[in-house]
């Protein structure tokens, strides 16, 4: 073999080997795994940050939204309804949190801040934030029902667009005709 089809050969390997890295499914890829449990923490650091957390549930959501337990790779979806006490979730996976407790589990309902449109729900297993943090409703799955908060993020700093943290984009919410 020579010295130009052996290094024809590695050029050849290496850039067979990039492209099905960079190609497929990229919800495998070890990117995506990191951003499937950096940006659910991200996420939940901007919950301390008080001016970023919702006082009210927004308005004009869709029936529907992507949600996801923080650290799993299983995505569901969440149906919502407007109640008087708040927003009411209902979680529509196999995965909902099985052990909720007084201090622990809680739904997060995550805004992108530069376009005011929810992005989905994040269900965290953990410390609940202070009781004094308002509560815009709930999430209930199976016979467990847990406590929904909602915070203001910069949605491109923390979900990936090749492994989006919620899967697709919502929908636009339906404006009114006049």
């Amino acid at each position: 073999m020579t010295v130009f089809h052996a290094t024809s050969f590695r050029l050849t390997l290496c850039s067979v080997t990039l492209f099905v890295s960079c190609g497929g499914d990229r919800s495998r890829s070890p990117t995506c795994g990191m951003a499937q449990l950096i940006g659910p923490s991200l996420i939940q650091e901007q919950l301390k940050v008080l001016p970023y957390v919702l006082t009210d549930a927004p308005r004009g959501l869709p029936g529907s939204l992507p949600a996801r337990v923080a650290g799993t790779a299983q995505q569901s979806t969440v149906v919502i309804t407007y109640r008087a006490q708040g927003l009411t979730m209902a979680y529509q996976g196999s995965n909902f949190p099985p052990f909720p407790t007084d201090t622990t589990v809680y739904g997060l309902l995550v805004v992108d801040d530069s376009t005011q449109r929810a992005q989905g729900v994040l269900l965290y297993e953990g410390q609940r934030p202070p009781q004094t943090y308002p509560q815009l409703g709930s999430v209930t799955g199976g016979d467990k029902t847990i406590p929904l908060y909602g915070v203001r993020v910069s949605w491109a700093n923390v979900s990936n667009p090749r492994c989006p943290l919620l899967g697709a984009p919502p929908p636009a919410a339906a404006t009114p005709q006049p």
